[in-house]
């Protein structure tokens, strides 16, 4: 359980801190005129939306993936 705890940790470290990154620069960096556009009409929180939604769906699978790879291991084992 704490490896699969770690590993969930750790893969959302390897998911957010690349998106911080890059909204930390976006912040001090001029803004792209597509990415003006976005913002104006809203449509910005959209693609955020969806991709935050589809990052949470992969790391819900990975770790309902890694239990059953776990459970596996320990019928094996036994």
């Amino acid at each position: 359980m704490k490896n699969s705890l770690r590993s969930a940790l750790l893969l959302l470290a390897a998911l957010v801190l690349p998106v911080w990154q890059a909204l930390a620069q976006t912040a001090t960096a001029d803004a792209p005129e597509m990415a003006d556009a976005m913002r104006q009409s809203g449509k910005i929180y959209v693609v955020v939306a969806v991709i935050v939604t589809v990052l949470v769906g992969l790391l819900a699978y990975l770790i309902s993936l890694d239990r059953k790879i776990s459970r596996l291991e320990r019928e094996v084992r036994d």
